[in-house]
């Protein structure tokens, strides 16, 4: 589980194929500080499986599922990736509870700077349209954001100073695919709604 905080923006340093799957090797000092095979390191918003970590490079194996439903696919070797270790049970939930599991994509429509904030306007696939809500919380590229407006076919955000510097949302431009996830505890009351 993550809390759609992010650590650290990482970058892409090698890209292996392997059978529709890929392996990739991402630097992130911080998140490998105390990384060990086996770890969950979420990598915009996937979580993955650390393989190997030396020094500040981790690798990770990504199946065709993984490639196939996120933008992970697109990704090139110095491609800037957002980091989140997983959360421990010891602390703080920051954003909001994030598994790591993309929904879906979205794309980029529009980006309007303000003064001490930008407003992101992004596509909304109608097959999460329900799950997303004003005020309600969304992961985009892994990170927790707050939904500013939606209607059918898009939603907004506001980034603050902190998220567009710390982060890859500060450097997309429209037109640029970002992973989503909605919020797990809509999808699981929809379920138990739909099963009495």
């Amino acid at each position: 589980m993550f809390t759609g905080i992010i650590e650290e923006k990482g970058d892409v340093v090698a890209i292996e194929q392997a059978g529709g799957g890929a392996r990739l090797s991402v630097r992130g000092p911080l998140v490998t500080s105390d990384a060990a095979h086996g770890d969950s390191i979420a990598v915009s918003g996937v979580c993955l499986t650390v393989v190997t970590v030396e020094d500040d490079v981790f690798t990770v194996d990504v199946m065709k599922e993984s490639l196939d439903r996120s933008s992970l696919g697109a990704l090139a070797e110095g491609s800037a990736v957002n980091l989140e270790r997983a959360v421990r049970a010891d602390q703080r939930l920051g954003g909001h509870i994030v598994q790591g599991h993309v929904d879906g994509t979205a794309v980029l429509l529009s980006r309007e700077p303000g003064d001490n904030w930008d407003n992101l306007r992004f596509s909304l696939p109608e097959a999460l349209a329900r799950y997303v809500a004003e005020k309600g919380s969304i992961a985009i590229d892994g990170i927790s954001l707050t939904v500013t407006t939606v209607d059918d076919e898009s939603f907004g955000v506001s980034l603050i100073p902190t998220t567009l510097k710390l982060t890859t949302l500060g450097d997309r431009r429209v037109g640029d695919v970002v992973n989503l996830e909605v919020d797990v505890i809509a999808k699981y009351v929809e379920r138990l709604v739909a099963t009495q």
